[in-house]
């Protein structure tokens, strides 16, 4: 029997991503040149969240200067996977040469999903940094990727599976985390 638990609700979330969007400006030296990609799906509607947080605290319209990456055509598993719906790119009017993007996801596992990001940002320009927020690590890293940003690191098995549920997707927001006995 598969059990699941909540680690973090609503208002833990929104705290969460207080707390990044404060990491992001401090990490900066303020507002200047940031740019936020979300990674599709929940990373986009993440990055918007973000950029809500930072238009409170700086007063600049940060919402013009989010997008979304897709990543679809640079994963390493589309041989595998081959039926992902490929989500549009959308990059700010600001462009992102010599900007400093910080692309944005809600899970951080393996490290493949951002490495397929880094790939898809090169082919579109050459930002100044690039850096990573994420509202979860959970570890178990294949590559050599490490986030600037985690709302919660989250250590867990790789037989347990961490959900992500936003009210803009799901209806609700949670991060839940099932055990993998079937």
């Amino acid at each position: 029997m598969t059990q699941s638990r909540i680690v973090l609700g609503p208002d833990e979330i929104a705290r969460a991503l207080t707390r990044i969007a404060h990491e992001i400006l401090e990490a900066n030296h303020g507002p200047k040149d940031l740019v936020l990609l979300g990674i599709p799906t929940r990373g986009v509607h993440l990055a918007e969240r973000l950029a809500a947080r930072l238009t409170d605290i700086t007063g600049e319209d940060f919402a013009a200067r989010t997008g979304a990456l897709d990543i679809t055509m640079h994963r390493d598993d589309l041989r595998a996977r081959p039926t992902r719906a490929p989500h549009p790119t959308r990059i700010p009017a600001v462009g992102i040469d010599d900007q400093v993007i910080v692309l944005v996801d809600d899970v951080l596992y393996s490290g493949r999903t951002i490495r397929a990001a880094l790939d898809a940002l090169s082919d579109l320009g050459r930002p100044r940094a690039v850096r990573l927020a994420v509202l979860v690590d959970r570890g178990h890293r294949e590559l050599p990727i490490r986030a600037d940003s985690v709302g919660k690191n989250l250590p867990s098995a790789r037989s347990e599976h961490v959900s992500i549920l936003l009210d803009e997707v799901d209806g609700e927001d949670a991060v839940v985390i099932e055990d993998g006995a079937a």
